[in-house]
């Protein structure tokens, strides 16, 4: 999510990017037609000298519901897939742990998004090496983001011992939530255009900004938005899941279908996006999208031999065969 590092400072100058076929887009002004929709508004809210992006406040709405609907979905998730509760076991996931889990998502979503937004830009960084750990200069990329979010987020699971695959699907349906708002929050700041266009659907935005994306005054593909509505589409298939009874283990599947149907509703928006193709005509987006489905099957695979792994020592300890009966350390004679 772009724009919370500058939410408390007065109105923002635009940020520096790199350069992204400006002349291109120069040539085009003023000769492309209207767009069928014109957003016309201050991208800032304003107190006195002080201002607020509202794309920086649709970001932060978009993640507190996130949150608040995982604690909900949290306090109706069992503890333990399989057997009775242990003696000290709530009736459902703890919600302090969900907090500790977040914060833990923050550093690999920061620094897999930068490597990510890196990517996307190579030439420019490739020539400006001193610009990669510039948190001034561009932004930080979505795709690579959820991954590496997703992975510091399993580890810190890890370490509080609590259950992953649990936490997993329970992030599931907020991960939807907050990509889908967080992409339709885009609008307020005018990031995230695409391409230059004449066709009926092209947005344009006029104002006094400073906007997200360069020339936004010429009519460009909505990729915001398409994206959100691809995501919006892989929330309600999930939600159909959900309803059907698919996912009824628990077991961190559910997040990884809902990760690869957002990484194909991606890599059909990054076909609309303004970089220029990095192997042959495909995008460097693309390319991240499609590792991003890799990841998300490779992570299914996993959670489904987990889960399997976990039923049979389950079973096994139901039928007494959980191995020797080792003699009580407090029974036996001191010397």
């Amino acid at each position: 999510m772009r724009g919370l590092s500058a939410a408390l400072r007065g109105p923002p100058e635009p940020r520096r990017r790199p350069p992204e076929r400006r002349d291109r887009i120069a040539t085009l002004t003023g000769t492309v037609p209207l767009a069928s929709i014109v957003l016309e508004f201050d991208p800032v809210l304003r107190f006195g000298d002080y201002g607020v992006r509202l794309e920086t406040l649709g970001d932060a709405a978009a993640i507190l519901v996130a949150v608040v609907l995982a604690a909900l979905i949290a306090g109706r998730t069992p503890p333990r897939p399989y057997g009775p509760p242990w003696p000290d076991d709530d009736h459902h996931l703890r919600r302090d742990d969900l907090l500790f889990i977040v914060l833990g998502i923050v550093p690999g979503a920061v620094v897999a998004g930068r490597l990510g937004y890196v990517l996307l830009h190579s030439e420019f960084y490739s020539a400006t090496q001193s610009a990669i750990l510039d948190p001034g200069q561009g932004s930080l990329e979505l795709g690579l983001g959820v991954v590496g979010g997703t992975l510091t987020g399993a580890y810190v699971a890890r370490l509080l011992d609590a259950p992953i695959g649990r936490w997993l699907h329970v992030a599931a349906i907020p991960f939807l939530v907050a990509v889908g708002l967080g992409k339709l929050a885009m609008l307020l700041g005018g990031s995230g255009q695409g391409q230059p266009s004449n066709l009926d659907g092209a947005f344009a935005f006029s104002g006094p900004g400073p906007w997200g994306s360069l020339a936004p005054s010429i009519p460009s593909l909505p990729a915001q938005v398409i994206e959100a509505a691809g995501t919006g589409m892989a929330f309600l298939v999930v939600l159909l899941l959900v309803a059907l009874g698919a996912f009824r283990g628990r077991n961190g599947s559910l997040f990884f279908v809902a990760l690869f149907l957002w990484a194909i509703a991606r890599g059909v928006a990054t076909l609309t996006w303004r970089d220029d193709p990095a192997i042959g005509m495909v995008r460097a987006g693309t390319l991240i999208a499609v590792g991003i489905g890799a990841f998300a099957l490779l992570g299914l695979a996993v959670a489904r031999w987990a889960a399997r792994r976990a039923r049979n020592q389950a079973h096994a300890t139901q039928n007494g065969e959980s191995g020797p009966e080792w003699a009580d350390p407090e029974a036996r004679p001191h010397f």
